[in-house]
């Protein structure tokens, strides 16, 4: 297997010659609990007020979203952030996407999804996700899903900048390092291991 490029350096090289396109490139960890932790208490709270929802079927809704949330991670890691074009302008979209967090995975910066990128994909989503989840519990359904996406973001951060102690927690290091260090075709889970184990993806244990 061809070696990929890491570098160990703290900063990643100039994505964009325009100034204003390179910061929005560029994102403080916290920045989407700012964004995203208001929306949830929003939609959580909408799903009472406007529409009604019971708490039962609040609860599950949400458990869904945040279930659907995995999944998507693991699909858009996989087939979306790991598709790798042949034209010269695909090249260029994906080391944008994805690309330079593997080159420099060092980088606090560019660890978590900035919200010149987050917010029209949610937005996507939304829609996406409107035409077959019922009126009534789309709030609760996407809140859920915004939670887990916001799970997925710290997580992915603290993966690499954190020093754990719990056994939960230096396993899914482990998985997330070996995704980039060793077989960037394996190990597309990052704050959850399932759909990796489930789908076959998963990094073989020596014996």
């Amino acid at each position: 297997m061809k070696k990929n490029f890491v570098s160990n350096s703290p900063e990643s090289v100039r994505m964009f010659k325009n100034g204003f396109l390179e910061s929005a490139s560029k994102v403080h960890f916290y920045v989407p609990l700012l964004i995203y932790v208001p929306a949830i208490a929003i939609l959580s709270w909408q799903s009472f007020d406007a529409k009604r929802l019971p708490l039962s079927s609040f609860t599950w809704w949400f458990i869904i979203g945040l279930f659907v949330w995995t999944l998507t991670e693991y699909v858009l890691h996989r087939f979306v952030f790991h598709f790798h074009p042949r034209s010269a302008l695909g090249q260029r979209l994906h080391f944008i996407f994805h690309g330079v967090h593997h080159d420099y995975p060092n980088d606090r910066k560019r660890l978590v999804m900035p919200p010149s990128a987050s917010i029209p994909m949610a937005l996507i989503l939304y829609y996406l996700f409107a035409l077959v989840i019922p009126n009534q519990a789309m709030f609760s359904f996407f809140a859920g899903f915004l939670l887990g996406y916001l799970i997925y973001d710290m997580s992915h951060y603290a993966l690499h900048h954190a020093n754990f102690k719990s056994p939960f927690w230096l396993k899914l290091k482990k998985h997330h390092m070996l995704h980039h260090y060793s077989d960037p075709t394996k190990g597309y889970g990052v704050s959850s291991k399932i759909w990796d184990k489930i789908l076959g993806s998963d990094f073989v244990k020596k014996r």
